[in-house]
């Protein structure tokens, strides 16, 4: 830190976003970035707290941040760099796509604006890769171990990745054309842009990976055939079973779940072939998407750019304050107002809305009947409710709906249930600290053993687990 007053001295600044009026036309990622000068001022903001909360409590990661912030201020790219990839495989991933809990846990926040680690993270890997610091670097050394990983989401390719840097034999196994699982399919490109994760994918690649697409493991692969090849075995398939909305009216044509809508996109994108008969499009239709997070703003960007006529958000939780509560105060995430990209390009936001039927006609969605409702906040500072409004039942004109609600359990696989692998009280895999599951030399990691989490969380679990892989694999010959 040369400049204790710096963080007074220069303010926060973020990089913005390309013009509505352009960004609609196309998928192409909607953030611009910093300069050089730039990132160099606000790394400067970095206070290199004694305790650095944002990496201690903020980072699931536990991103070494006030470090790879100095070297930052100094213009030492490649160092600040190497520190970065000490704890995270991919900073590509997270520069772009995470909400950043690392600025919700900064000092500089309690006062001020918090320092911008998310664009300097992205910044240094950007740096990695236009100057050639990052090159396909195989292990000097392979143990002959063979680890099998089922998924290539952000949990499944960190598993893979580090596996693969101590060492071991990795193969990953995807049901998708393409390896990235959601980073790939479920998240837009104007949030990551997919040449960023085949740039990824064909890296390790060149490291040793060895990537098995097309393949469904438990229907294409049996678990006898695996444990026949493979010393362990990853499950890493995400939380795909999404929350459903059970109302009259749901068996109606034109309601459909966030991640079938977002994924067809990515594939039209990308030039997959979408049968007229599976055709999911926003043109010229009023769009209503339930549920106000991000998957929901994502959903409001995609049928805004395919030339929806209006859409609408709804959410059935009241809406946030646009400070920090009391209720969640510094260091923790804070429950505020979130504007996305997406509401500033046209979408319109409702809260507290409960929906109550879908309205069609000649089997076709042409509405939803919903209710305003009131919420109540108990003393322990948890919201009480909903409980319906008297006089406040409305319809909304909508001939496509998109539930993007969460997601309550993993995608259904049959090796979970051949083998009878435990399934915790809320439905996800149980497995232990090192993410050993009920079946010895069967991991899980990511959202099919955390449930539904954020990208980062994912890259943290798979790290983990790898460990609890490496572990076992000293302590055991085989499955």
């Amino acid at each position: 830190m040369a400049n204790p007053a710096a963080m007074m001295e220069a303010k926060r600044k973020d990089p913005g976003y390309r013009p509505v009026s352009e960004r609609l036309n196309d998928y192409a990622a909607v953030e611009r970035q910093l300069y050089d000068d730039d990132v160099r001022i606000q790394s400067s903001r970095c206070m290199a707290c004694g305790t650095p909360f944002c990496h201690a409590y903020g980072c699931p990661l536990a991103n070494v941040i006030p470090e790879f912030n100095d070297c930052a201020r100094r213009g030492e790219w490649r160092e600040g760099l190497e520190i970065l990839l000490s704890t995270n495989n991919f900073p590509e991933f997270t520069g772009r796509i995470c909400p950043a809990p690392c600025e919700a846990a900064c000092v500089d926040g309690i006062y001020d604006d918090p320092v911008t680690i998310r664009q300097i993270e992205l910044f240094l890997i950007g740096k990695g890769f236009l100057n050639g610091y990052i090159t396909p670097t195989p292990p000097k050394r392979r143990t002959e171990k063979k680890v099998a990983v089922i998924g290539s989401g952000p949990a499944g390719l960190a598993v893979a990745d580090t596996l693969n840097k101590a060492g071991c034999l990795v193969t990953v196994f995807e049901s998708n054309q393409h390896p990235g699982g959601i980073l790939r399919y479920g998240i837009p490109d104007f949030k990551l842009e997919k040449w960023v994760v085949e740039r990824r994918v064909a890296l390790m690649r060149n490291e040793g990976v060895l990537f098995e697409t097309g393949v469904t493991v438990g229907e294409d692969l049996s678990y006898r055939f695996l444990k026949q090849r493979f010393d362990a075995l990853c499950m890493a398939c995400g939380a795909g079973a999404p929350r459903d909305l059970k109302i009259p009216g749901r068996e109606l044509q034109g309601v459909h779940f966030a991640m079938d809508y977002l994924i067809q996109q990515n594939c039209r994108n990308s030039g997959e072939i979408i049968t007229p008969a599976e055709k999911i499009h926003a043109a010229g239709k009023k769009v209503l998407v339930i549920g106000g997070g991000d998957t929901g703003s994502d959903c409001v960007g995609t049928a805004l750019r395919q030339g929806a006529k209006e859409v609408w958000q709804f959410e059935i939780l009241p809406e946030p304050p646009v400070e920090r509560p009391a209720s969640s105060p510094w260091p923790v995430w804070p429950q505020i107002l979130r504007t996305t990209h997406a509401h500033k390009e046209g979408g319109k936001r409702r809260w507290a809305v409960m929906t109550q039927e879908f309205l069609g006609r000649r089997g076709m969605v042409t509405g939803v009947e919903c209710v305003e409702v009131d919420w109540k906040q108990g003393k322990d500072g948890r919201l009480t409710g909903p409980v319906e409004k008297a006089g406040t039942r409305f319809r909304q004109d909508s001939d496509l709906v998109v539930l993007a609600m969460g997601f309550t359990a993993p995608t259904p696989n049959r090796i979970v249930d051949d083998l009878g692998i435990q399934i915790n009280e809320r439905g996800h895999i149980q497995a232990d600290h090192w993410g050993m599951t009920s079946v010895e030399g069967i991991f899980a990691a990511g959202d099919m053993a955390l449930g539904q989490s954020l990208v980062v969380k994912a890259i943290a679990d798979g790290r983990r687990t790898a460990r609890g892989i490496m572990k076992f694999l000293g302590e055991k010959k085989s499955i």
